[in-house]
């Protein structure tokens, strides 16, 4: 049960991270920052995380749009 924790755990910090890169790309494109470093670094780490929740789909231990 130990390793269902840690996984619900980590599934939790990684949606909420991605969220909170989604909030800041939104601020920074109202700024028109979209080609600043900063900008590219969220997207890429969103990129990272859409990838890890296709991946967790696939293998069915999320839903189908949990992110």
């Amino acid at each position: 049960m130990e390793r269902i924790e840690a996984f619900e755990a980590m599934l939790k910090a990684a949606l909420e991270q991605s969220e909170a890169k989604r909030q800041k790309m939104e601020a920074l494109k109202a700024q028109g920052k979209e080609k600043s470093a900063t900008y590219r670094q969220y997207l890429g780490n969103r990129l990272f995380y859409n990838q890890l929740f296709a991946m967790y789909r696939q293998y069915g231990l999320i839903g189908q749009r949990r992110e």
